[in-house]
């Protein structure tokens, strides 16, 4: 299992990443998300709806997307509420404080996905969700820690040295686990880093001895790597200086809760600028 420091830690890309070594290596391997919030989703062949970054791992895996791959997705619909999609299909919205007491259930039908998985594949690459450090979420926690202790599996955990505090995140974030938790930390993944790798050498060593947990990886940052956002905007605008010539400029309102920002991502247009604007409450 993969989990993050942090949200946009790099957990879905190193999770597709995986599924497509081991399809390459020719093991029947299953992407795997237990409880995903997006606004963005992706349609699957059994008919419901997933988050889009396991639609990307099961590309990955060389299979069609499948519900069992997400067993719970959450559109968020305010700042306290959002709709509640159990095996695919929307149940009902609910606000944060009674999907928190509805959280035994989901975790049923977690389990649930997950055992049907596991007697079709030889190997599941889970992804986790935000951080198995927040300590306010951690009661029936179905995202992290809580379905890593409820179905007994390692725990990798990456995270972003391009935004700082790598090192305060990674022996922070091992520090709130339960000792239980953090005996199935197998080791740690350093995302998005660029520059002289001799420079972060001392900065490795230290961080081995500190927490006696092994740097597995050291991921380099990927130029020109588009993936759609999930419970976030992207705000970078591709292709940067160099697609200055006949740009053709657009605005957008920004909306809260919104869905399908995909549908005006500039990715595939480079030579159209895409400004994005929120207006005036009045």
């Amino acid at each position: 299992m993969v989990q993050g420091t942090t949200s946009d830690a790099g957990k879905s890309v190193l999770v597709a990443g995986l599924c497509r070594v081991l399809s390459n290596r020719g093991i029947k391997v299953a992407p795997f998300k237990p409880q995903n919030m997006a606004l963005n989703s992706a349609v699957t062949e059994d008919g419901g709806e997933i988050g889009r970054s396991q639609a990307l791992q099961a590309q990955a895996c060389r299979l069609q997307p499948h519900t069992d791959f997400n067993p719970i997705l959450l559109k968020p619909s305010s700042d306290t509420g959002a709709q509640v999609i159990i095996h695919g299909h929307a149940i009902e919205p609910m606000e944060a404080r009674a999907y928190h007491d509805y959280k035994k259930v989901a975790m049923k039908a977690v389990l649930e996905s997950h055992h049907r998985l596991c007697e079709r594949y030889d190997c599941i690459v889970v992804e986790g969700a935000g951080s198995p450090a927040e300590i306010n979420l951690r009661e029936n926690d179905i995202a992290n820690m809580g379905f890593a202790e409820a179905v007994d599996c390692p725990v990798i955990i990456i995270a972003d040295i391009d935004r700082g505090g790598v090192f305060a995140h990674l022996v922070g974030t091992l520090e709130l686990l339960s000792q239980s938790e953090r005996n199935r930390v197998t080791g740690f993944v350093i995302n998005r880093f660029r520059g002289d790798i001799k420079l972060l050498e001392s900065g490795l060593e230290w961080l081995e001895q500190r927490t006696g947990k092994p740097v597995l990886a050291v991921l380099p940052y990927l130029n020109n790597f588009y993936l759609d956002a999930e419970d976030a905007i992207n705000t970078y605008q591709p292709g940067g200086q160099q697609q200055q010539l006949k740009i053709v400029g657009a605005a957008e309102n920004l909306e809260p809760y919104r869905l399908r920002y995909t549908q005006t991502t500039p990715a595939d247009k480079p030579a159209i600028r895409l400004s994005r604007t929120t207006l005036p409450r009045l």
